[in-house]
């Protein structure tokens, strides 16, 4: 039987979609546009479009570490950044920190850099310290984000709580930032790698004071994921001495629906291209591959693994 050029159109088609397995789409999972998850997004992107020319690499902004872990769990996306006390949370299931059920799909690719909890007032506010937050309007976060539930752990450490504030705000950096320029804000609590764009622009809109979270705060906070820290002098405008704070390690996740051939080549192409992820942003310069399969909150992907195992960092 002779076939029809409309035939042959419609078998080549079906054709070329077989020959698209879903693990050939690879999404990755970010967070506002004025944070830091999401410019790395874009870097990881392009050295999944170089290193692993098979795939189709999007980058997707999303409400960041919750979000982005109960995307994973349904199968929507590929990779993923979170912050790793939501990851820890995610996986046991901690219905206050928004996740209903344990999230047992999720497995971990990487431990990539610290987050800094990045606490910003403008300086006509009078706000120096923790305490001087009550009575004040205050950004926590997006709901039941990564930040906010780091919001939740600080304040609980420093014997506060929302009830504290005047106002409690619940908006990503962007927004909030744009609030304190108009003065219908008068701090906002970040969680991100250090020079996050939100904070760098207000330095330069207002005067800022960033409130320091003493070594105290972070010992009653009595998580593991919360380590105290240190912001450098002069990493924002008008920032002249160093400020106590608290880190939080951030993770890079997949889930067991990604194939290990997969996972085994996404993490191979971020730490045979760690040079532009460290160019993509500063945050990422505390990135290093000795440090990516330590201690992780959920399991490792068996494709990272064996990546692991390879360049001789697990047994």
């Amino acid at each position: 039987m002779k076939r029809t050029p409309t035939l042959l159109v419609a078998a080549a088609a079906l054709t070329l979609a077989a020959s698209v397995h879903a693990a050939d789409f690879i999404n990755v999972l970010t967070g506002g546009t004025s944070g830091v998850y999401y410019p790395m997004g874009v870097a990881i992107t392009q050295i999944y479009g170089k290193a692993i020319p098979e795939s189709k690499a999007t980058v997707q902004s999303t409400k960041a570490s919750a979000e982005n872990l109960n995307l994973l769990q349904a199968g929507r996306g590929e990779i993923a950044f979170t912050l790793g006390d939501a990851l820890g949370d995610a996986w046991k299931g901690d219905a206050e920190a928004g996740f209903k059920t344990p999230l047992n799909k999720l497995r971990t690719i990487a431990g990539i850099y610290p987050n800094y909890i990045q606490i910003v007032a403008n300086a006509d506010s009078g706000i120096k310290t923790l305490a001087d937050l009550k009575g004040k309007r205050v950004a926590v976060g997006a709901p039941k984000s990564g930040t906010e539930l780091n919001a939740r752990a600080i304040l609980k450490g420093a014997g506060m709580s929302y009830a504290d504030f005047a106002k409690t705000e619940y908006l990503p950096f962007g927004e909030s930032v744009e609030l304190i320029k108009n003065r219908q804000l008068d701090a906002t609590l970040i969680s991100a790698g250090l020079g996050v764009a939100a904070v760098r622009d207000l330095s330069t809109a207002v005067k800022l004071v960033i409130v320091p979270i003493p070594a105290d705060v972070v010992k009653k906070i009595g998580e593991a994921a919360y380590q105290a820290g240190v912001i450098p002098a002069n990493t924002y405008t008008g920032q002249t001495t160093d400020v106590a704070t608290v880190t939080i390690k951030n993770f890079l996740v997949s889930h067991e629906g990604v194939s290990t051939d997969m996972a085994y080549k996404m993490t191979k192409a971020l730490f045979d291209n760690l040079a532009d992820l460290h160019a993509a942003h500063g945050a990422a310069k505390g990135i290093t591959k000795e440090g990516a399969p330590l201690n992780p909150p959920a399991p490792l992907h068996p494709g990272a693994e064996k990546y692991y195992k390879e360049v001789g960092l697990l047994k």
